[in-house]
Order: C-alpha cells, then sequence, then structure tokens
C-alpha cells in the first residue's frame, strides 16, 4: 500500500526518493524480517536511497521490550543480522546508510520537538496510533504514548521522502501525516508491505517464540517449528506456512521455483512457478500439510544457510549471550539435548540374545536373582534382575533374554555386574537407573520364551 501516491509520481519526475525503514531492537529479528528486506532491495535496485533505523530508543520505549543496559548490545547484534540477511540476497550493503536511534533522539532539537509534539497531540490519537505496534496493556506507560510521535518525528530528523514499514504501521503513518505539518514540517509519503503470519495465527512478532522462526536457529529447529505451525487441510485463508512461500520463498527464489519433493507413491516431485498454482493445489487437498512444511523447511534452511555461516563466529556468539542474556541459558539447554541425544542413539547400544545358564538369589537382597548368562562370548556374563516377587527361579532357567552389555560395571548390594536384562520387570524393578543410557522403551514377545526391548 501507498500513502502518497501522486506525490510520489510527481517526485520521481524530479529526483530519485530517499527513504528509511527502522526496526525497534527488541527481540531477536525472525524470518519474517525477509518481507521488508527483500522489498528494500527492490527500492536500491529503483535508485532510491535507504536509510536503515536501528531504533533502540523506541524498542525501550515500547513497555522496555529492550532494556536500556543492553540498548548497545541489542543494536550491534541487529546491525550484524540485517546485514547478513542482506548480503545473503546480494544487496550491498554499501548503499545504505545504518543509522542507530540514540544518536540523534537525545539531541537538544529532537528532545525540544518530543515536547512540542506533546503540547498538541491528544492522547486518544497517541493511543490509536500505537494500537498495532506498542503492546497494549490496561494501564499503558506514558512511554508507549510517547513511541508513535517519535517515530514521527524520525522522518523530519532523517530528512527522508518517505517512510516505509509494515501494515501494522498504517495508523502510525497517519499520525505523522496529521501532526509533523502543526510543527512546521512537511508531510511525507509511506510504503507499506504485508504482514507474514506467525506460526500460531497473528502476525510473526519478535516478542513471541512461539510464532517465529529466528534466522539463527538450526536446521533441526526450523524443522520442528514447521512441523508444529498451524497449517489446517484446505485452509488457504490463514495459513503463515502458505503465505511465507508466496511472501518470501517464492520472490527470493534464484530460480522462481518452489519445489515440493515427495514420494513418488505420493505423487512425487512437483515444481510451482506460481503461488496461485500452489494455493489451488492446497485448497484442494491435492497437496497436504506435511508435504507442504517439509518442502519449506528445506526451501528456508537453505535460504538460511549463508546467514547461518556468516554469523558463526565467536564475535557474534559472544555478542548473542551480551544482548539477549537468556540466549546463554537456552545455548546450555540445546547443548545438553544434543549431548543427551547423541547418548540415546540406538546404534550405540550393544544388544544381545543370551541364555540363562543358572540363577540364585542375590546373597544381600531377598528381591533380586543373580543369573549367569552365556552370551555366546566364551565366558559367561553375571547380570542381576529384580524378578523375585514375579518368576520362579527354575521358570528363569535356560530362559532367552535381551541383554544391554556395554554398561560401566556397577556395584548393586555388593556384588559387581556389567550387563542389565531388557525386561518389562526389570525395569518396573527401577534397577535401570544403573544404566550409562536411559531409553523409553516397549516390550514384546518376539518368540517362545524370549522377551525384547526396543526404543520408541
Amino acid at each position: 500500500e501507498v500513502i502518497g501516491e501522486e506525490k510520489l509520481l510527481q517526485t520521481l519526475k524530479e529526483k530519485d526518493i530517499s527513504l528509511y525503514w527502522g526496526t525497534a531492537t527488541t527481540g531477536r529479528p525472525h524470518v519474517g524480517y525477509f518481507v521488508p528486506i527483500s522489498k528494500i532491495a527492490d527500492f536500491l535496485k529503483a535508485g532510491c536511497h535507504v536509510i536503515i533505523l536501528f531504533a533502540d530508543l523506541h524498542g525501550y520505549l515500547d513497555n522496555m521490550k529492550a532494556p536500556w543496559e543492553l540498548l548497545a548490545q541489542r543494536v550491534k547484534y541487529y546491525s550484524f543480522v540485517i546485514k547478513a540477511m542482506l548480503q545473503s540476497i546480494g544487496v550491498s550493503i554499501e548503499k545504505l546508510t545504518f543509522v542507530r536511534g540514540t544518536d540523534y533522539q537525545l539531541s537538544r532539537e529532537y528532545t525540544l520537538d518530543v515536547y512540542r509534539l506533546a503540547s498538541i497531540v491528544t492522547e486518544h490519537d497517541a493511543k490509536k496510533a500505537g494500537a498495532e505496534v506498542v503492546k497494549q496493556v490496561q494501564h499503558p506507560l506514558l512511554s508507549g504514548l510517547l513511541y508513535p510521535g517519535l517515530q514521527a518525528l524520525d522522518e523530519e530528523y532523517l530528512k527522508v521522502d518517505a517512510q516505509f514499514g509494515g501494515v501494522d504501521q498504517r495508523k502510525i503513518f497517519t499520525f505523522a501525516e496529521k501532526y509533523l505539518p502543526g510543527l512546521g514540517y512537511k508531510k511525507r509519503m509511506h510504503f507499506m508491505n504485508t504482514m507474514v503470519p506467525g506460526l500460531t495465527g497473528g502476525k510473526m512478532s519478535s516478542s513471541e517464540e512461539d510464532s517465529k522462526i529466528d534466522l539463527i536457529d538450526p536446521k533441526e529447529v526450523v524443522e520442528k517449528k514447521l512441523r508444529k505451525a498451524f497449517c489446517e487441510p484446505g485452509n488457504i485463508k490463514e495459513n503463515g506456512v502458505l503465505s511465507f512461500v508466496k511472501y518470501v520463498l517464492l520472490p527470493l527464489s534464484k530460480a522462481g521455483e518452489f519445489v515440493v519433493n515427495r514420494d513418488e507413491k505420493y505423487g512425487g516431485r512437483i515444481v510451482y512457478s506460481d503461488f496461485e498454482d500452489l494455493e489451488t493445489a492446497f485448497a484442494k487437498d491435492e497437496l497436504y500439510p506435511a508435504d507442504l512444511k517439509q518442502a519449506v523447511a528445506d526451501a528456508l534452511n537453505e535460504l538460511l544457510d549463508p546467514i547461518r555461516r556468516q554469523l558463526d563466529n565467536p564475535e557474534f556468539n559472544a555478542l548473542k549471550h551480551l544482548a539477549y542474556p537468556e540466549t546463554v541459558k537456552l545455548d546450555k539447554l540445546r547443548n545438553e539435548a544434543q549431548s543427551v541425544n547423541r547418548a540415546a542413539d540406538p546404534s550405540r547400544l550393544d544388544i544381545r540374545v543370551g541364555r540363562i545358564v543358572s540363577v540364585e538369589k542375590h546373597p544381600n537382597a531377598d528381591s533380586l536373582y543373580v543369573q549367569k548368562v552365556d552370551i555366546g562370548s566364551g565366558e559367561d556374563r553375571t547380570i542381576v534382575s529384580g524378578l523375585v516377587n514375579f518368576v520362579p527361579m527354575e521358570d528363569l532357567q535356560e530362559r532367552k533374554i535381551a541383554l544391554l552389555c556395554n554398561l560401566k560395571p556397577q556395584n548393586i548390594r555388593g556384588r559387581c555386574f556389567k550387563l542389565i536384562a531388557l525386561d518389562r520387570h526389570l525395569i518396573d524393578a527401577d534397577v535401570v537407573i544403573f544404566a550409562d543410557i536411559l531409553l523409553p522403551v516397549i516390550i514384546g514377545v518376539v518368540s517362545e520364551g524370549m522377551m525384547l526391548a526396543a526404543s520408541r
């Protein structure tokens, strides 16, 4: 959408226009940023002079989404990420001007204009202007009411012809057109792009973790988030996954294509070069949500790969933790999860079938048996099992059991054991706590007299 189209056409006859796009440095940037970034690329190709404003003060005023002590670090973080995004789609950052809001918004002149504006703006108009942008609460802080006025003044202090933003900024844009002339400043033109729906409905937001995919999310996290995304079969009206193809993946595809790789029995590989064809196929249930989600994950990971590579360096990793201290804990949890996943890899389990050759009561525990088991290694191995209350001793003799053989030796009631039997009763008896590798198990009888545990 354009506000001031006639003025735009007239200005273009006289000169190339200048414009700015501002982003409040609050939550970590997400893949929805590709929508304005791709449009900025179009502006540059058209010969426009573009300023990117890192609106740190705005982030603080918006219900303190950016704490004051973190403003400088978050500006650096946004600078790293936005530049990496631009370069990933082939935009030369030399053609851009980057400005930090507090470099001029704390000046005497700007501050006086804030007071001048406050003397003519009504509380109703200030609240209405920020309704789609500033966090709404029952008893709003005064800072949130100042936010729209500062954004309007930015147009004058950046000396631009136009401001560019999402359609959620429309009320702030009309606010600026109404009030800037009251300070003796000219009206600007305003350009708006659509907003990409989030994964859970509504717009994709930096401050709502479940709604977004971060630009530095690992591949497996991208796939996991997309699998959980709302994508109702046949629903083309409220579908963030489809919208992302329309506004990001297809426009930024070098080949102008969106590829869905399916198994041949489900229709095989299909290529869409027109979004309407994709939308129609989804509406008719010719393309299923699972296939669409996987195709979006594949295309998005390909788009994010160069950004991940560029930001995979010690300087950015340190900056990430300074700008967003909570990521220290998140990274620790992720690393621990990856470690657990490696430890829980079923291929690491040495599971063998053995034959019980002798059974006796544990001398120091009435509920435990000590069994000698032949596992075909030429030497009988000793195990312990909590089966006394469940299986008579004679029923265990010569029985085949599945064993986990690569555990560290453990002392159980004064006896050393190196194996663990994968048996339902054993697990119920909690003896499995001695294992190095803990896996959920399902038990099934695979042959008469033999029990098998399989990872789930």
